[in-house]
């Protein structure tokens, strides 16, 4: 069984009611507005062309993009009509527009530096370093930007190394966080930063040399 439609007949004629007056229809009906049809068992006429089932969807994603998001206005409609038909030629597979990387392409992306750490070399461009080893205690101040040291303070220094009765105790972590503060207002730099490192704890000895730079007037940022 086929189903055939046909046009919508055609307006009933037209009499003239007055001469010259306008013309108006002698009869209107509201039935005649709607297309007429007829089911036929020998209908040789080919049926109108219909949306492939598997391109409805990508159809649909169209339109839904077209009507519902409103699309700038310079895009014409023939440009849309033209997308939809391309795009329901070349298959009916709708893309995401994102997707997850596998494994391999992310391992082979470069790491690439977030913004903080982009800008925290010149958000925070003075960096104090402490060292203790067995015999001694050293310090410094560098700047990050340019890797010049600021200020530097050290026991094994021969100002320090015969005037402290030990190297390493708590006297001499005081004596190097005062030579540190001083070297470091001398050259006009009155903050700094200090990162620790991993599973290293800020007590102690290392406690005791930021303690003496911070009552010497060096802020810690």
């Amino acid at each position: 069984m086929a189903c055939c439609t046909s046009a919508p007949p055609l307006p009933p004629p037209l009499s003239n009611t007055r001469g010259s007056g306008s013309v108006k229809p002698s009869r209107l009906s509201w039935a005649s507005s709607f297309p007429n049809f007829c089911v036929s068992f020998n209908c040789t006429t080919s049926p109108p062309n219909r949306i492939h089932t598997p391109n409805k969807a990508r159809f649909h994603y169209f339109l839904f993009l077209f009507l519902f998001l409103r699309l700038p206005v310079s895009i014409s409609a023939d440009k849309v009509f033209d997308e939809i038909t391309r795009t329901m030629e070349v298959d009916s597979f709708v893309r995401a527009a994102w997707t997850r990387r596998s494994r391999g392409e992310a391992a082979n992306r470069p790491n690439r530096k977030s913004w903080s750490q982009r800008t925290d070399m010149y958000m925070r461009p003075f960096l104090l370093d402490v060292f203790f080893s067995k015999r001694f205690i050293h310090a410094k101040v560098m700047h990050r930007g340019t890797s010049k040291v600021i200020s530097v303070a050290s026991t094994n220094s021969k100002d320090l190394r015969y005037s402290l009765p030990s190297l390493t105790d708590n006297e001499a972590c005081r004596v190097v966080g005062t030579l540190i503060a001083e070297r470091c207002k001398d050259a006009d730099v009155f903050a700094m930063s200090f990162e620790p490192k991993k599973n290293e704890r800020i007590e102690g000895r290392l406690g005791i040399v930021l303690d003496t730079i911070k009552d010497n007037g060096i802020v810690f940022v």
